[in-house]
């Protein structure tokens, strides 16, 4: 009898897919949608980590560009008010309130510098949160993810432990199946969670960086404005 079990069992196809096509429609729908949460996670990583080295590359240039020596107000003519860099507009939103602060007989408006701060910050927490898009994204997969494997496993163990009751056999033949299936689920919640929360956690400290970036430039900038106030 034994013998006859194990051959049932080892005849019986434990691959990916008949794991997934043997199982319930709930246990279905749950690893259905973990490796959802799988693509999408992966698509955000990766296009995150292109748009954080071109904002890098971008913030490079323009920084060579803004100590070069060439007069701020030749380079703000030639980016424009508008720019399409990230670095670019924090400098454009300041040198826009700088020349609005100028009056038609050269004098300044008062508090020329707190607007010129004030609308470079604006344009940091815009590019800030541009860079953010998505983070929140990996940061529910990460924590979510695993309780969602979780409760297939549950579920597909609960239907196990049914059809166990209902053949009256515990044999190996019957029990493997069901419990394999079920911990498919989990694997695939452990499978779409721990690179989320890896690569959340990485893209939040690159963020963070490119942004504290962002502050120093707009701070030096400000330093060199609050010098021609002052004269």
């Amino acid at each position: 009898m034994e013998a006859d079990t194990l051959a049932l069992a080892q005849q019986m196809d434990f691959s990916l897919w008949a794991l997934f096509a043997r199982a319930t429609l709930i246990v279905k729908l749950v690893m259905a949608l973990l490796v959802l949460a799988s693509f999408w996670s992966w698509s955000i990583v990766i296009q995150k980590i292109i748009t954080y080295r071109a904002a890098r590359r971008e913030a490079a240039e323009f920084d060579q560009a803004f100590w070069s020596g060439e007069p701020l107000d030749g380079l703000f003519d030639e980016i424009g008010p508008q720019p399409a860099g990230s670095a670019q507009k924090v400098f454009a939103a300041g040198m826009v309130e700088w020349r609005r602060s100028h009056r038609d007989d050269g004098g300044l408006i008062a508090g020329a510098q707190a607007r010129i701060d004030r609308s470079m910050d604006v344009a940091i927490a815009k590019e800030a949160e541009k860079l953010q898009k998505g983070l929140p994204v990996l940061a529910t997969v990460g924590s979510t993810a695993p309780f969602v494997g979780l409760f297939g496993t549950v579920w597909g163990i609960m239907h196990a432990f049914i059809e166990i009751a209902a053949q009256q056999n515990t044999n190996l033949a019957v029990v493997a199946p069901g419990i394999a299936e079920a911990l498919l689920a989990t694997g695939l919640g452990l499978l779409a969670a721990i690179p989320a929360v890896i690569f959340y956690n990485k893209l939040s400290a690159d963020s963070d960086r490119i942004v504290a970036g962002y502050e120093a430039f707009a701070d030096e900038f400000a330093t060199i404005l609050s010098r021609q106030l002052d004269a």
